[in-house]
Formats: C-alpha cells, structure tokens, sequence
C-alpha cells in the first residue's frame, strides 16, 4: 500500500529506534533568529520609491485580455506585480525622485492550447518597450536602465526560451544587460542569471491553495511523495537530456519502494496528500525551478532539492538549508537512504520552521497583497541594492549598449 498506513508505519519503526516523536503536522512553529528572520520581516515602505511607466495596453493589459489563463498560470508574477505596484505606497508619480523604474510588460502571456508560454515574441516585445521608454522618458538613456528592473518569469529568465541549449545560445536579451532582473530562474555560473539578479518565487494561486487546507492535526503517513513527469517523451524522445535524467532516475530506482508514492497520475487529492507526507520531491524539470517548491513550503512538506546549482528564491531570506534537503542529481539512486538516514529530530525541527507563517508568506502573490508576501521581498530585495553606485549614470553622449546585438529575429519590429 503506497502513500498510506503502512508507509507511516514503515518510519516511524524506524524512528523509533532512537526515541523519535511522532513526525506529525501541528507542530509549533520556530523562527530562524539572526540575519535571516530579521530580513525576511523587513519593510520595504519608506526605504525606496518606485516610478511605474505607463505603456500602451498592448504590452500587458489587452495581452491579458486575450487570454485570461496567463492570470493563473506559474509565470503571473508578472502580471500580479504590475496590480501591486500600482497602488503600493513605494509608487511615485515623480520620476525625478525615483529609486528605480519598472516597465510593465507580459512577455509570458503569449500561451499555447495546452497553457504554455511561446517565448518566440517575447525579445521583440521587450525590445519595442525599452525602445518606447527609452524615447518618450529621459531616464532609461540615463543609466541604459541600471536603475530599472524587469520581471521574467520564463523558464530561462530574459535569455528566452525553454530548452536549456537553445537558451544558454541566445544569452540574456543584450539590451537587459545592465537593468535587474526579477525572475523564476536560478542557477549558479548559468549565463541566464547575471549577477545582481533577484530570484522570486514562481506564482501558484493562493486561494486555490487555502481552499485545500486539511485539519492541521492530520498525520503525515506518506514519506515520500511525488507527482509529475518523469520523462518527457514529446520533447525528449531518447530520454536522458529532460530533467538531466534526475527525474528518470527516481521512477526507475524507486517505482516499487513502499516508502515512495510517486506517479505521473495527478489526483484531485493532489494539495491534500502533500500535507499527509513528510518529504516532497522538488525536482528539476526543463528548468531547475517548479511551483512543487512553493506548494511544499506552504503545505509543511519538507522540500526535497534535485537541482544541482540551483539559485532558490529569496535566498538571502528564506534559510533554505535549515527547512529543505538538497540532494545532487547524481545521488537520487541512493535517495531513499539519505532520507531515511535524517534523524527524526531534524525534520521534526524543520517542520516547525515551515510551519512558521513568514516562511509561507514569503512565497506567495495574494490579492491584496500582505505584509511580508512575495511582493514585499522582490521590493525588500530592490532597497538593500540601494544606494546605487555612481558609475549607474552615463556621461552626456556615452552609450554602453550595443542596439543592433542579437539573433537577426530579435530585431525585427514587434
């Protein structure tokens, strides 16, 4: 019997062995004391105004109206910032004493049948809005936007695409190279993460999440727990190059581990079994991110990291180490030791600090927002960037930026 019972059963025999206590939800929540917790409860209002530029519907809100599933899907923080941003007690209708500049423009609503995002469209669009800004506004010629950020919440951030090869090939969008990035992608040494970048949480809908909540007493009698792809045969036909083989690895190593309730199946008791389980596998996919993290965090399942590298969001807030597990891509075979080998007071310990409400908080867009949300880090991560340095504003007629850089697509009027 998978996922049930007997699973429970499994470990705590095995915790029992060294006096553990039941490894339950309702467990009191701790805080993270030191840099960490203090940050994550900052507030930005008062430490950096932000100047929102008024573009033509055609770069966010008529995209929306288009196709109204962008508003739900994982790449929305880009939507749900822009409504945030216009009502949020950083916003100056001053230019002149703005700290930063944001130019709000949807570069993922651009969606297949099934929900996707199309990339394809996404460089010209971004190019026709910086070239719309940078000529009606004096300030992006300023700095050639060192003083303004972008949220790109593609798979790869602004290089674009969603294959990993075709990605690193394109490189970040060249007139992008010296603004701050907000995005969903993280990854160490990866030419689509420059340095200075702000890593955010992927959007997972907040309601949908809360109307799921089961009692808070209920036991966790699932060890592992898992669903999704394990091989993307469409994209992938020879295998091995999806997920870096990570997620093959684990069908294969563990389809028949009792311990491990795992299946390409998503039931409608989806939310409900993340809070029956102890670990929730967080693999990478065709990116090293997924809402998985997000959706574990909130439901007190302790995250298991299978991303070699990965750049998590708001790392400098969240102590992933202290709530998650890493595990390299090369040890998912010896998975099912690593876990059971974690002795029972450590998870009981990480419980209680993903159990605590700033830790959930941090990871989620909600309408209307909420202190200490997604929101207010992405802008908590803009203050300590502040002041910037004197080298931002370019001499009278300087010019870094090279216009005319890029595949010959990207150049063709949006």
């Amino acid at each position: 019997m998978k996922g049930g019972t007997f699973v429970g059963f499994l470990y705590f025999a095995l915790a029992s062995r060294i006096g553990a206590v039941e490894l339950g939800r309702g467990q009191p929540t701790e805080r993270i004391s030191g840099s960490a917790g203090d940050v994550l409860e900052d507030d930005p209002v008062g430490r950096l105004k932000v100047f929102v530029y008024e573009l033509p519907s055609k770069y966010n809100k008529k995209i929306l109206q288009k196709d109204p599933r962008c508003l739900t899907h994982m790449f929305a923080a880009e939507i749900f910032m822009h409504r945030f941003l216009l009502s949020s007690p950083v916003r100056t209708l001053n230019p002149e004493e703005a700290d930063w500049f944001y130019t709000p423009v949807y570069t993922t609503c651009d969606l297949t049948p099934n929900g996707l995002p199309l990339p394809f469209k996404s460089p010209r669009m971004m190019r026709s809005a910086i070239q719309l800004i940078s000529s009606n506004w004096p300030y992006w010629n300023r700095t050639e936007g060192a003083n303004h950020f972008f949220i790109v919440p593609h798979d790869f951030g602004a290089c674009f695409h969603y294959q990993e090869e075709k990605a690193i090939e394109r490189g970040i969008l060249h007139l992008l190279q010296r603004a701050t990035l907000v995005q969903t992608f993280g990854q160490k040494n990866h030419v689509c993460l420059k340095d200075g970048s702000i890593t955010i949480p992927p959007y997972a809908p907040p309601q949908k999440m809360q109307a799921h909540l089961i009692p808070p007493d209920t036991p966790r009698s699932i060890f592992v727990y898992f669903r999704g792809l394990f091989y993307d045969v469409g994209n992938d036909p020879e295998g091995g190059y999806y997920a870096r083989g990570a997620r093959a690895s684990v069908w294969e190593n563990f389809k028949d581990n009792p311990l491990f309730d795992i299946s390409t199946e998503h039931p409608t008791t989806y939310y409900e079994d993340m809070q029956r389980a102890i670990f929730c596998l967080c693999p990478l996919g065709w990116a090293p991110w997924s809402p998985r993290l997000v959706e574990a965090v909130i439901f007190g399942c302790i995250p298991v990291i299978i991303a070699d590298d990965i750049v998590l969001p708001f790392a400098d807030a969240i102590p992933w180490e202290e709530i998650g597990v890493y595990v390299d891509e090369k040890d998912v075979p010896k998975l099912d030791n690593i876990l059971t080998s974690i002795p029972p007071e450590v998870i009981l310990r990480k419980q209680r600090l993903l159990a605590n409400p700033s830790m959930k908080q941090a990871m989620l867009f909600p309408q209307p927002a909420q202190s200490g949300d997604a929101f207010h880090q992405i802008l908590n991560g803009l203050a300590r960037k502040l002041p910037h340095d004197k080298n931002v504003h370019l001499k009278p007629g300087e010019k870094i930026l090279n216009w005319t850089t890029g595949p010959v697509g990207d150049l063709k009027p949006w």
